[in-house]
């Protein structure tokens, strides 16, 4: 991009429960192909560098996971590197990233990624987050960028548009009339037919700006940020609650933006999105490792290296097979992993 101001923060953590059992602490959804035949992480780091040089790129994630990220993205110099010593949400690990950019380039504008999207083609994208950029400097606006639906959804939160704003690049932009939580499936359809926007999570926004808005509606989190200079980083995350900066925020504020998208996005956030993700066979089975579908039809099946895994007259499952444990439920009931972790023992 031109702007010579644009840093790319990517926000890193989390196991990806929802990826159990393939996704462990020690192997984090980050690290699977799950988008692509590459590593996630890979994917999101080749979108911020087509953005901006790595001495504009900041990783934020613990420590636990700098280590396995090295070896994926070996060419990725140190000091991309930010680590949060404790997982506390997005609304302190952003502010914090926040403080640290204002101090490196008080014109800063953050641009920030989630490690587990599959967004494309790669140009659109580009395109769209430097019209956010633009947009972003020039009416110190919080923007978060918008998808425009393809189907209904009740998985996303959806972004009411406002008020448009002056025209920058290419993409368009509007205030924010109002952020609408995850919807059921009538009002999701709803919010379809009146034109409203996925919300993807991608925040665009000077760094100066998200300072004096969590100054303005977040104090709980703010009134903490001088420690970051007077204790060091440890201190702040201790201090912090912790909290989301849709909350926190986004929803508070009244410099808030959209610009839609013109790229196709999708969060790849269980098991279920690989059957958006991933190219299916004949059967509309996505198989991902040494497994092979028979006479069957809708699963996603996903084999480790070295496991194998055989379906005969089976549909619409789900079926992993990772780490020495094999997991298997229907497709449908994919959102409930949770639950499922909940009731087994040492997960």
């Amino acid at each position: 991009m031109p702007d010579r101001h644009a840093w790319v923060t990517v926000l890193a953590g989390g196991i990806g429960s929802r990826f159990w059992p393939a996704s462990r602490p020690e192997r984090p959804k980050q690290l699977l192909p799950l988008a692509s035949d590459r590593p996630l992480i890979v994917d999101t780091l080749e979108r911020a560098r087509a953005l901006v040089p790595y001495d504009r790129v900041r990783i934020l994630a613990g420590e636990h996971l700098v280590g396995p990220f090295r070896s994926a993205l070996a060419e990725v110099p140190d000091e991309v590197y930010w680590v949060e010593p404790k997982a506390r949400g997005t609304a302190p690990v952003l502010a914090w990233a926040a403080w640290k950019l204002a101090r490196l380039d008080p014109d800063a504008v953050m641009v920030s990624l989630h490690a587990d999207h599959r967004i494309e083609p790669l140009e659109a994208f580009v395109d769209t987050v430097a019209s956010a950029v633009e947009v972003a400097a020039r009416d110190e606006l919080l923007l978060s960028i918008g998808v425009p639906p393809d189907r209904v959804e009740t998985g996303y939160g959806h972004i009411e548009p406002g008020a448009s704003l002056p025209a920058a690049g290419v993409a368009e932009a509007f205030r924010v009339a109002r952020f609408h939580e995850k919807p059921d499936e009538e009002t999701a359809r709803s919010y379809t037919e009146s034109g409203f926007l996925w919300n993807t999570g991608i925040f665009v926004w000077k760094a100066a700006t998200l300072l004096a808005e969590l100054e303005r509606h977040a104090p709980e989190l703010a009134r903490h940020l001088p420690l970051l200079d007077q204790a060091g980083d440890d201190a702040f995350f201790d201090a912090v609650p912790v909290s989301v900066i849709d909350r926190a925020v986004m929803e508070r504020s009244d410099r808030v933006g959209t610009v839609a998208a013109r790229f196709a996005w999708d969060d790849v956030g269980s098991w279920e999105a690989l059957a958006r993700t991933r190219t299916p066979d004949a059967g509309g089975n996505v198989v991902l490792g040494d497994a092979r579908v028979v006479d069957g039809s809708g699963s996603v099946v996903y084999a480790d290296e070295g496991s194998t895994i055989a379906l005969l007259g089976a549909d619409d499952l789900v079926v992993v097979h990772s780490g020495g444990t094999t997991m298997v439920m229907p497709r449908s009931r994919a959102g409930e992993m949770k639950e499922l972790l909940a009731r087994t023992p040492d997960e």
